[in-house]
């Protein structure tokens, strides 16, 4: 069993940046594909970043292409969700997501076999 923790969330003007944090439990995190979705008002989950564990690749949603970066810190059991230049339609709830096993992950929820509770993101404009 992997616990997924989320952190970071909040209220920020559009034009701003958040950091969320993703601290998962276990020993394997290097081996855990590790990926970002969000869900906003009234709307589906939906696909924002994917980072496999077997490579330094990173993969983004067309929505957040330039402004969001993925990272992982291996030694802090920990990925992150850099946000720059939020704008209002970036509000939602935001979940992180490990595939393991071996698995890269990709943009599909069912590619993740564990899941965190989220965290509210929410841009004012």
């Amino acid at each position: 069993q992997v616990q997924l923790v989320e952190s970071g969330g909040g209220l920020v003007q559009a034009g701003g940046s958040l950091r969320l944090s993703c601290e998962a439990s276990g020993r394997a995190f290097s081996t855990y594909s590790m990926g970002w979705f969000r869900q906003g008002p009234g709307k589906e989950r939906e696909f924002v970043a994917a980072m496999p564990w077997s490579s330094s690749s990173t993969y983004y949603a067309d929505s957040v292409k330039g402004r969001f970066t993925i990272s992982r810190d291996n030694a802090k059991n920990t990925a992150y969700l850099q946000m720059n230049s939020l704008k209002p339609e970036d509000t939602a709830v935001y979940y992180c997501a490990a595939a393991l096993f071996g698995r890269p992950g990709g943009t599909s929820n069912h590619e993740y076999d564990y899941w965190g509770q989220g965290t509210q993101v929410t841009v004012s404009s």
